[in-house]
């Protein structure tokens, strides 16, 4: 299994967000921790997009789960059994914009600072899942992504459904 890992879940892991429940903290760290023992596969970008996000809001050094995550992926990204490495090609330069990214209308509202994750996710042959965690705006383009082959894990479906203010639906 693989999956691309939206910047939320270490941020999460690590305690960082007051949105996210205790119980949303332990799934993410268990999330990460599956990838980190090599259970699962992590996508990234070979630009360092994802990456760069993820260094902004972790710290490499740091004791929690989401910053050792941060420290597993700076010493494994190259290491084609823990990760693999899509190209994903950014629109006039942009690192909010790629050719990857779905052209459907319905996604025009789509948060232009996610797309690198939506971007990776479509530029992968397997087309893995994006973990996601406690950003509710992605529920609003559920249907868009799964016409379009992209699968978000949303996996604090509680704590989503308490912040969206709905019930979302199995596809």
């Amino acid at each position: 299994m693989m999956v691309v890992v939206d910047t939320n879940v270490p941020v999460v892991a690590n305690g960082e967000s007051e949105q996210a429940s205790p119980d949303c903290v332990q799934t993410c760290a268990e999330r990460l921790g599956e990838i980190m023992r090599g259970e699962v596969k992590l996508v990234l970008d070979n630009r360092w997009i994802i990456l760069g996000e993820d260094m902004q809001n972790l710290r490499s050094s740091g004791v929690d789960v989401g910053d050792r995550f941060l420290g597993w992926v700076l010493r494994n990204w190259t290491n084609p059994e823990q990760c693999d490495l899509v190209s994903i090609t950014p629109v006039n330069g942009s690192d909010n914009a790629f050719e990857e990214f779905p052209n459907d209308p319905a996604l025009d509202g789509f948060d232009p600072a996610d797309r690198k994750f939506i971007a990776v996710a479509c530029a992968h042959l397997e087309r893995p899942p994006i973990l996601q965690a406690v950003d509710s705006k992605w529920l609003n383009f559920d249907d868009a992504f799964h016409r379009n082959g992209v699968t978000v894990e949303f996996i604090c479906e509680d704590d989503i459904q308490r912040l969206h203010g709905s019930t979302r639906t199995e596809k």
